[in-house]
Order: C-alpha cells, then sequence, then structure tokens
C-alpha cells in the first residue's frame, strides 16, 4: 500500500477520493497548473488530511481524477541541477502545528495541509518547499511555550528520532515517523513541488544523544559524531527529501568569522566537501540540491565545496541590478548565489508592497527563464503573520495564539485575517505569470 493510503487509513479515513468542490472553487489557474489562494491558512488547516488529498487530486494537472491515489509518484523533473534555478519557500512546520493545551503536535500532518496552497513549480524551474524543524529541538521539543520564552529550532538533537513537535507518534508503528515523511513528499512532489528541510551545523548548537546516559555536545573532531550526522541526513533523504538548507554555510571552514553568529565550531572546509559527498552517495540520488545560507562572496568556494545555491547575494529590491547579475551567471550552471523575499531573521515589519517587489524579483528577474537566478522566501511571504510576531520570532520560540485552548484558534491568531487574505492572492498573481514561463 503506498504511504498516502496508508496516511488516509491511519486517521481513519477510506482511500477513495472525490472531487472537492471547496477547491474548485478557491483555485487559481496558471496554464496546466492550479493551486488555492485567496486563502487563510486555517481553512486549509481545520481541513481533514483526506479533504488535503482530494483538494490535490483535484487540482492535478493532468488530465484524469484519480479515484485513489497513485502508487508510483515521481519527483518533478527538472534534471540533476534543478536546485541552481530553484524557488525555496521555507514553511516553519512547527508554528502550525497542531497546539492543543500545552502541548505542540503534528507539525508535519499540518504542513502537508498547506500544499494545496503553494504555488506548483514553473515549465522552466521548480518551487521547492523546505521545512523549519525535522529533529528534536534541545529545550522543550513538544511543548507550547511563552512568547518571550527560548524553545530554539536552531538547536537539534541527533541520534533521538524526530521532533514531538512534527511527528505524529501517537499512530506508530501504524505509520512510522519515516512514512509520515514520506507521505509528505509523495503530496508535494504530485502537486508539482522539491522539498527539502533546514539543519544547523554549528557544534554547540547540536546534542547527540545517547540511550542509557546524558546527552553529548557536537565534536565535528570526533569521527562518531561525524558519522551520525551524515546517516541522519541521508535516512531523510531516502525519505523523498531532495534538498538540505544549512544554516551559517558561509562560515564553513572558518570563512569570515567576525560576521558568524551561530555558537560553536563549524566544519572544516575539506570535511563538509567530504560530508556532502557521502550525503549524496550513501543516498544514490544524483538530484540533490545543497543550499547554503548567505553563500556569496567567493562563488567558486561554495560550488567547490558542493553547494548548488546560496542567499542574500544581492537586494531584492533592485530589480534591475538582480538582472544584470542573472545575465553574469548564466553560464555557471552547478552553483549561483541567490536572492531573498526575506529568510529566518527577519524580525517583521515589512510593507506588504515591498514583499510583493520582492517576490517579482525573484520570479522576473532575468532575460530569460533559463537564467534565473535561484530565490528564497519564507511562509510569511506568502501567508502573513500576525503583526506582534515574525519569522525570526517564531524561529526562536514557540508560543500558542489560541484565545479558547484550541488548534483552530491559534491557527485563525497566528496569521492576519482581511488583508492576509488579499495579499495572498495578489502573490498568487504573481506566480500566475511566472508559472507558464
Amino acid at each position: 500500500m503506498n504511504t498516502v493510503n496508508k496516511l488516509l487509513q491511519t486517521y481513519g479515513h477510506n482511500t477513495i477520493l472525490h472531487f472537492d468542490k471547496w477547491a474548485d472553487e478557491h483555485k487559481f489557474v496558471s496554464g496546466s497548473k492550479k493551486w488555492i489562494a485567496n486563502i487563510l491558512p486555517y481553512e486549509l488547516l481545520q481541513r481533514s488530511i483526506k479533504k488535503t488529498v482530494e483538494a490535490l487530486v483535484t487540482l492535478c494537472e493532468c488530465e484524469k481524477f484519480y479515484r485513489t491515489f497513485p502508487d508510483e509518484i515521481l519527483t518533478p523533473n527538472y534534471g540533476d541541477t534543478w536546485g541552481r534555478l530553484a524557488n525555496y519557500i521555507e514553511i516553519n512546520n512547527r508554528a502550525i502545528a497542531q497546539m492543543q493545551g500545552n502541548k505542540s503536535r503534528k507539525g508535519l500532518l499540518c504542513a502537508m495541509k498547506l500544499i494545496p496552497a503553494i504555488p506548483p513549480s514553473a515549465k522552466s524551474w521548480a518551487n521547492c518547499v523546505i521545512l523549519s524543524q525535522i529533529f528534536k529541538n534541545i529545550y522543550g521539543d513538544g511543548f507550547v511555550k511563552g512568547p518571550f520564552e527560548e524553545n530554539s529550532i536552531y538547536g537539534i538533537k541527533l541520534n533521538a528520532g524526530y521532533s514531538d513537535n512534527i511527528i505524529d507518534y501517537t499512530v506508530c508503528p501504524k505509520l512510522s515517523p519515516e512514512d509520515q515523511y514520506r507521505a509528505f513528499n509523495d503530496l508535494a512532489h504530485f502537486h508539482g513541488l522539491k522539498t527539502g528541510f533546514r539543519t544547523v551545523i554549528s557544534a554547540d548548537q547540536i546534542k547527540v544523544a545517547r540511550p542509557d546516559t546524558d546527552d553529548e555536545g557536537f565534536d565535528w573532531c570526533n569521527p562518531e559524531h561525524q558519522e551520525i550526522f551524515i546517516n541522519e541526513h541521508v535516512k531523510l533523504i531516502n525519505t523523498g527529501f531532495e534538498c538540505i538548507f544549512f544554516d551559517s554555510a558561509k562560515h564553513i571552514g572558518g570563512y569570515e568569522c567576525e560576521t558568524y553568529t551561530g555558537v560553536g565550531d563549524l566544519p572544516e572546509y575539506g570535511q563538509m566537501q567530504y560530508i556532502l559527498n557521502e550525503i549524496r552517495s550513501r543516498s544514490g540520488s544524483t538530484t540533490l540540491s545543497f543550499v547554503g545560507e548567505k553563500s556569496s562572496g567567493d562563488f567558486e568556494r561554495y560550488k567547490n565545496l558542493g553547494l548548488t545555491a546560496g542567499t542574500a547575494f544581492i537586494s531584492p529590491d533592485n530589480y534591475e541590478e538582480v538582472k544584470k547579475w542573472s545575465e553574469k551567471l548564466k553560464y555557471s550552471r552547478e552553483y549561483a548565489p541567490g536572492i531573498e523575499v526575506s529568510n529566518d531573521n527577519d524580525e517583521g515589519g515589512s510593507r506588504y508592497e515591498d514583499r510583493l517587489n520582492r517576490i517579482n524579483t525573484c520570479l522576473f528577474g532575468y532575460e530569460y527563464p533559463s537564467d534565473k537566478l535561484p530565490s528564497f522566501m519564507q511562509m510569511e511571504d506568502i501567508f502573513p503573520l500576525r503583526y506582534d510576531t515574525s519569522t525570526h520570532h517564531l524561529m526562536m520560540t514557540n508560543p500558542s495564539y489560541s484565545t479558547d485552548g484550541t488548534a483552530i484558534s491559534h491557527w485563525k491568531n497566528l496569521f492576519t485575517t482581511d488583508d492576509g487574505r488579499a495579499y495572498n492572492a495578489k502573490a498568487a498573481e504573481l506566480f500566475i505569470y511566472a508559472l507558464n514561463l
């Protein structure tokens, strides 16, 4: 049985699918590409997982309607170096987790429910969803915390399974954590998306869990720790992910560390080359994209490291400058620096007009689509957050915004309302023009 059907049965649904009238009424269309827009996230998040699957089948760019979810789902094929051109859209799956009482759960299931509202890939390049959290965070994993109580996603545990914020452990072993990731990846691939996840490489932000003793601090000089790091990431790639976003990648090997804001040692340059090569070879995947945070400046350094794309190279507010650099770098087909609408350190406060202009630059800042630069954006750039929080705040803390203790109330209050709906529609209109290029 395929993992999506197993997912449906695990949550008490049958596997016969029906046309989703609501999704059809809310669809935006660009040629054969369809997705849901002009909505608020809670409208998707409160739906059942079966409604999610039915929405995706209803929105399928294929001609037929699948009465049952197909057994074989292939990742969208943009060649081995797809990541060089891609738009990366990070979804904070912890922030949208099901928060009830003091528990934070099912973030991956909630991320699945948002997939129908993510614009699918274009003719010439891929859109790739990046999940903010995969591994357990060091402090308070699985629990709601106060809005100013630190509970950082940037501190992770390896060798301890996956985050209680993200995986639904109440359905294991019927649906294993790996099967939950496979179901997410199959649904995203079916919708025409690539997928990936964020990871950290700053040693003091990583712990290695031991079954019968205290956690150990991570040490890049410890061969066992390095092996655990590689294997943990290969296991995830084997569930269908094709991209890893590396926090603090710019500073690998001690490069420009005067601007380094992580905590602890980073891998050496040759060591990271080895790690990336091992992830590729052990997973057997030739299509992996490795994205480095702020990997700008010495482009050859990052290309030879094994990265595919970088972020925050030039200002996204300068359309002509972006277009000029896309022309200058068009012959670099394995690695290119990229531009951002916003990043994980975004403190909020940007005007909607500025965000939309940046999306416009990311999607159209080139002479030919084959020359576009990679880009990076956050969940807030498609679904605006409430005004008293920000992307970075939600990376550092895990508050619930529920007024009555229910998950639906949290989802309603996490995002803006009427103006957020209007902004979501305007962002979708930009993608309409881009997806047929």
